[in-house]
């Protein structure tokens, strides 16, 4: 589909529309939680731009694909427009998270301690995708404490943050770049 218009003029108010035309105020908590979907998209399309071409990279555009699903289930409010299938995750998707989590976890060795984020370009931007995801987690849960969200979409979330921070973890061990470990500071 080409795009043949950017502007509509419609929201220079402090408005827009949601799914099914339901026009609501730009901070509203609905936009919030998927405005910061939308954020997490942007910052795993530059994640995907510095990994190297392979398995991860391609997880990482499958999950950018799958946030539109999750936008669009977000953006919809169930008790007055019914969900489009382009609002559903797959079935699977979660448990796919979790295998590749566990999968991870086997190839690292057991470290204790908190990790402060950083490492490779990639690594920290692995973890500034965590850290957006788990800012998009909470604004899910504050939209559902008003609106009916589908479980899965709270459940995919969650999960896609504990991904982010094993994949973090990962690409620094691949790199040979040791991770720092929190150490209190005292005075």
């Amino acid at each position: 589909m080409k795009i043949t218009k950017v502007y509509t003029r419609t929201g220079d108010k402090g408005e827009t529309s949601i799914v099914g035309g339901i026009r609501v105020r730009k901070s509203n908590v609905r936009l919030e939680a998927y405005g910061t979907v939308d954020e997490l998209s942007a910052h795993l399309g530059l994640l995907a731009a510095v990994l190297p071409v392979g398995d991860d990279r391609d997880l990482v555009i499958k999950i950018q694909n799958n946030l539109f699903n999750v936008c669009s289930n977000l953006a919809t409010d169930q008790s007055k427009t019914p969900l489009y299938e382009s609002a559903k995750l797959a079935g699977g998707e979660i448990e796919l998270l979790e295998q590749e989590v566990d999968k991870i976890m086997k190839l690292l060795p057991e470290k204790q301690g908190f990790v402060l984020p950083g490492g490779t370009q990639a690594a920290a931007q692995a973890h500034v995708c965590r850290t957006v995801c788990r800012r998009a987690e909470r604004r899910i849960v504050a939209l559902s404490e008003v609106a009916l969200i589908s479980p899965e979409i709270q459940q995919y979330i969650n999960r896609l943050s504990d991904y982010l921070f094993v994949l973090a973890k990962k690409i620094n061990f691949n790199a040979g770049v040791s991770e720092i470990v929190w150490q209190k500071v005292c005075k």
